[in-house]
């Protein structure tokens, strides 16, 4: 990965996924960028897999580029449609609709 993965850097990621609001996504290429790691997308998703030891995240707000669920996650979906969040298939959300406008809040 280039970095070395400490815990100023898996803070850092977690706060911007704790920023993301309630009945929006952003994808993990997104929060690299508002870390200033815009190539560095597979290092979020490396942080989300431990997010559970750092504290509760919003971590099911995270889709990749193409607004797609983490393989395997059934609760994933369910969460966000409780939040309101539009999903084109089972396992896409519609991003036109519900992608994080991170520039205006």
């Amino acid at each position: 990965m280039g970095h070395i993965l400490n815990e100023s850097l898996i803070y850092e990621i977690l706060s911007v996924v704790e920023e993301i609001p309630e009945g929006c996504v952003a994808t993990y290429g997104q929060i690299a960028k508002l870390i200033g790691r815009d190539r560095n997308a597979r290092l979020v998703g490396k942080v989300l897999s431990m997010a559970e030891f750092y504290g509760r995240y919003p971590c099911h707000r995270v889709v990749n580029h193409a607004g797609r669920l983490v393989p395997g996650w059934r609760e994933q979906e369910y969460l966000l449609r409780q939040e309101g969040v539009s999903l084109k298939d089972e396992y896409h959300v519609d991003l036109k609709r519900c992608l994080w406008d991170c520039e205006n809040g």
